[in-house]
């Protein structure tokens, strides 16, 4: 039987949007409560969240996390989000009561930051029935005493040895659900899912950047751009 073609559906408004790169979709996904998750948008801007074909969120940001940036997110995405709860500054009971608020919310999991001690992850497990991702910062964490303490997913953010530090856990760990950063262009996205990223988080350009292209074309009397 010939490989049927996807059929797609636009409109015209709806139609001007941020795509992630295709190259993404050639990672395996992760499979969270039924939903495969491929794509993954780093973004707490509702506009952007608004307006992308991304599978996900991942809501984190350098500040103390807050309920009302959750809700606010969560209330603007179509899809799965992903809530920081902490683990660097905010750290103790007041990551737990952040991580239960999120699932309460609506959050399909909870990140936890790189400085996360491992009594933490622990008792997020025992506290909500979501996910626990905690992140990776560098090929020096202890991913078996992270996986012992409970980890669901690994959040592999390592700058430019994010591939080298997927593929060292990827040998040891044949079956740890990896989500990682894929880098500016399509090269570095496939070289990070050869490397064993299962999902693959995209930085979209900002509100700015778009905006500039579009003020560009309208000063020059062009029609508004595709993006």
């Amino acid at each position: 039987m010939a490989e049927q073609k996807t059929p797609e559906v636009k409109g015209y408004l709806r139609n001007f949007m941020l795509n992630v790169p295709e190259s993404i979709y050639k990672c395996s996904g992760i499979k969270i409560f039924g939903r495969r998750i491929k794509a993954v948008l780093f973004s707490t801007d509702v506009s952007i969240i608004r307006n992308t074909n991304a599978d996900a969120v991942i809501a984190v940001y350098p500040f103390t996390p807050q309920p009302v940036i959750t809700q606010a997110v969560t209330i603007a995405a179509d899809v799965p989000v992903f809530v920081g709860v902490g683990g660097g500054l905010t750290q103790g009971p007041r990551v737990l009561n952040l991580a239960l608020h999120a699932e309460f919310q609506g959050a399909i999991g909870v990140v936890v930051n790189a400085p996360t001690k491992n009594d933490i992850i622990k008792s997020l497990k025992e506290t909500i029935d979501i996910p626990v991702v905690v992140t990776v910062a560098s090929a020096e964490t202890d991913i078996a005493a992270r996986l012992e303490a409970g980890a669901d997913i690994l959040n592999v953010s390592a700058a430019g040895k994010t591939a080298e530090v997927v593929s060292g856990i990827r040998e040891k760990y044949p079956d740890v659900p990896i989500i990682a950063t894929g880098g500016p262009t399509d090269e570095t996205i496939l070289a990070t899912i050869e490397a064993g990223a299962n999902a693959i988080t995209w930085t979209p350009p900002s509100n700015g950047e778009v905006f500039k292209d579009i003020m560009a074309a309208y000063r020059n009397g062009q029609a508004h751009p595709d993006y």
